[in-house]
């Protein structure tokens, strides 16, 4: 889950996503959606694998064909286990599961807009009770009756969303097959439509505060939840950095956003008109789907926001027990289950913390991990190989380097060709070494990384699949960008040149 949640987690953080998990697991015992390695969250693809194949008849292959493009590319050579599920058992196991999920997305459909319309209230009101709150008796009760499942309910509204960005997938395939894959991003760049893309809304906001649009303060309000760190909730956020945004300000000062956007829109009409040429009995099937499609995204972006908002909220509580207890910041070195604890008067759980922050500091000198670990992994081991892979590492194989390819493949993310230089980035926080027209390369980006987008002249990640926040922030802005080539960062260094091309996902290295 490199994306979305690209930090080390602290204990805290680990299990509130933990309790995330087993809200909408469906799979009883331990076939849990997500681990937990040296505080990476990985996705359990063989939970995935196992279920789809049972349930569906699906051979592996085309199984882990449907997983990849939602995780990223599985090499064909790495063979995934599968748990020998019986259909008939499996779905005997599943059916209690099955029934609550079913409940509660209908109710999270049924609630969505009533919940992204006022949950930014909510959150507001949330985090100034939090502030005045006197005694840990009185936070423990906001937390259990009132925050926490809060929580719960904007996970639900976060997966049942989340389900909608399968239509932009299914249109880009069939959009491919008949207009070829760079035609098929280019009607694939305008989902934000006549409305916001959520992810898209932190640099567009940016340019309406420099054009007087937005207050300064209106901006923070509505995107300072936003940011490189957002699940990571020991991790202040934009909102909480006087400095955020004036830099950003100051920065964007020299950048066409808006040039960007009106160029993109001239292109998606330009692939509409084609399409329409070849075959203008499809065009009101065409806008049917896109419009479609579009709704599905923006309502997936939408939710994921307000989800980060709600626990941007959770941090506030974190900081609250921390002020109250006396603890301060090492509350993040907790599990949630030990925060109530001590809000209710048991501080056992402290004598843990100086091991767990020591771990911790550990994990985070660590370089990033492979995007697909099968096996044991010794990640110190691991990572004194200079010639190690970021694609994938399997303990049951003998230990392969990547070969050597003046080619890198990943997917198509955004149609476009380019020729620059190489900037390898590893976070958002080095941005300013970005120099206008590099291309930007690094190991995965999300929300937090937009900001740097309009500077770079190509995108190149080693973790992420069409639906990435790459593919979709570079699409809408017309970026060059290939995504998910696995190992871009080890074989690219900084000043390399290299041809991009994001329509056929690939990248020429020609040093």
């Amino acid at each position: 889950m490199g994306e979305a949640i690209p930090d080390v987690i602290t204990p805290f953080t680990w299990s509130l996503v933990r309790g995330l998990d087993n809200e909408s697991g469906f799979i009883p015992g331990y076939y849990l959606w997500s681990g937990n390695i040296c505080g990476r969250i990985y996705s359990n693809i063989s939970q995935r694998l196992s279920a789809i194949t049972a349930l569906y008849g699906w051979d592996a292959k085309r199984a882990m064909t449907l997983i990849g493009e939602i995780f990223g590319h599985i090499p064909e050579d790495l063979s995934v286990p599968v748990y020998p599920f019986s259909r008939f058992h499996l779905i005997k196991e599943m059916l209690p599961g099955i029934k609550r999920l079913i409940w509660n997305t209908l109710k999270a459909s049924k609630n969505m807009p009533s919940f992204l319309n006022d949950t930014p209230v909510w959150c507001g009101k949330m985090t100034e009770r939090i502030g005045k709150i006197k005694t840990e008796a009185e936070l423990l009760s906001l937390w259990k009756d009132e925050l926490q499942p809060y929580s719960f309910k904007a996970w639900w509204m976060h997966i049942t969303a989340g389900s909608k960005a399968v239509l932009a997938l299914r249109l880009n395939k069939k959009l491919a097959k008949l207009v070829g894959t760079e035609d098929a991003n280019a009607l694939l760049s305008n989902l934000r439509g006549s409305s916001e893309l959520a992810s898209l809304g932190p640099i567009t906001g940016i340019s309406r505060v420099i054009k007087g649009e937005m207050s300064r303060e209106e901006y923070l309000l509505q995107y300072g939840h936003r940011g490189p760190h957002e699940f990571e909730l020991s991790i202040p956020g934009p909102a909480e950095d006087n400095t955020w945004l004036e830099r950003q300000v100051e920065e964007f000062g020299k950048m066409d956003v808006d040039g960007l956007l009106e160029r993109q829109h001239t292109q998606f009409e330009a692939a509409r008109k084609r399409f329409q040429e070849r075959f203008p009995n499809k065009v009101k099937w065409l806008d049917k789907q896109l419009a479609k499609a579009s709704e599905g995204t923006r309502l997936r972006e939408a939710a994921r926001s307000e989800l980060v908002r709600v626990l941007r909220v959770v941090r506030a509580f974190a900081l609250k027990t921390g002020e109250l207890t006396g603890i301060g910041d090492s509350v993040f070195f907790l599990y949630v289950n030990e925060v109530e604890n001590l809000l209710a008067g048991d501080n056992s759980a402290l004598k843990y913390v100086p091991a767990r922050k020591e771990n911790y500091e550990k994990y985070k000198a660590l370089p990033p991990f492979p995007s697909i670990i099968r096996g044991r992994f010794d990640p110190f081991e691991w990572a004194k190989d200079p010639d190690r892979r970021l694609d994938y590492y399997d303990a049951t194989m003998p230990v392969a380097t990547a070969p050597y390819s003046e080619m890198l493949r990943g997917f198509a993310g955004a149609a476009g060709k380019v020729e620059g230089r190489v900037r390898v980035l590893a976070n958002p926080e080095e941005g300013e070494m970005l120099q206008p027209g590099e291309i930007l390369v690094a190991t995965t980006t999300n929300v937090g990384w937009t900001p740097l987008f309009p500077r770079a002249a190509a995108i190149v990640t080693d973790i992420g699949a069409p639906l990435s926040h790459a593919a979709i922030v570079a699409r809408e802005l017309g970026i060059p960008a290939v995504v998910g080539c696995g190992n871009a960062t080890l074989r690219l260094k900084t000043g390399d040149r290299v041809i991009v091309d994001g329509g056929q996902g690939t990248v020429h290295i020609l040093k």
